[in-house]
């Protein structure tokens, strides 16, 4: 196994480490640098299968700018290979041989928090003026004229001239004008009223209701209990 080296690794800067070659004690490849954690070192090897290993950052000795070199060999690196039942960075699995070391895992618990903003919206109000029909009446009085007929007895003394034609004779018409008063109806628009539109703000207060969502940690140890 590794021995570790307190001092080897406190000048480096991790943020240059990643995307470096990592390297055994006896030049073992390591894989390449993925990410560094607080405890491990996360690298990956392979082209086609790709493996990843949780390396842990006590094992790093120097680091040159280009090559990190760690105190392990190939037979330490299969108890940092990742497992599919891992869920989290710096999560690893280790072989029985390892659990003499202090091993630090840290799970993010996520939570949600609520912040409700403002934003300006539009809504559009239609103003129709149209046409209604009613029906109104008026009384008007009109005036026409009307003939009457009176019959008085005739003077049978009177003897008619000669130049007057025998009305017995003939057809005689006789034409007299009426007049009388006809309705003329003449419609004039004018304005009725008048009509004025504000727009004012108005500022109300709703409440918003959201169901947040927050994880929680807890544990299940009776998974062992199969192995009794």
């Amino acid at each position: 196994m590794y021995m570790s080296n307190s001092d080897g690794n406190n000048n480096i800067d991790w943020n240059s480490v990643v995307k470096k070659e990592a390297i055994g004690m006896n030049g073992e490849d390591l894989g390449e640098v993925l990410e560094v954690g607080n405890s491990f070192i996360t690298t990956q090897k392979g082209i086609i299968n790709k493996k990843r290993y949780y390396l842990p950052k006590k094992s790093v000795t120097s680091f040159d700018g280009s090559v990190l070199r760690l105190n392990m060999t190939d037979s330490d690196l299969d108890g940092y290979k990742e497992t599919g039942e891992q869920r989290f960075n710096e999560y690893p699995s280790f072989e029985s041989s390892d659990m003499s070391k202090e091993l630090e895992t840290k799970i993010p618990v996520m939570g949600e928090s609520l912040d409700v903003s403002k934003r300006l919206t539009e809504n559009k109000v239609k103003i129709i003026k149209s046409p209604v029909k009613e029906i109104k009446k008026v009384d008007i009085e009109l005036t026409h004229e009307e003939i009457t007929i009176e019959r008085i007895p005739a003077n049978n003394d009177i003897t008619p001239s000669e130049s007057v034609e025998n009305p017995l004779r003939s057809k005689t018409e006789i034409i007299i004008q009426l007049k009388r008063e006809e309705p003329v109806v003449t419609k004039t628009p004018y304005v009725k009223e008048e009509v004025i539109v504000r727009k004012r703000p108005v500022t109300e207060t709703r409440t918003i209701t959201e169901v947040l969502v927050n994880e929680r940690i807890n544990y299940d140890d009776k998974l062992n209990e199969d192995l009794k």
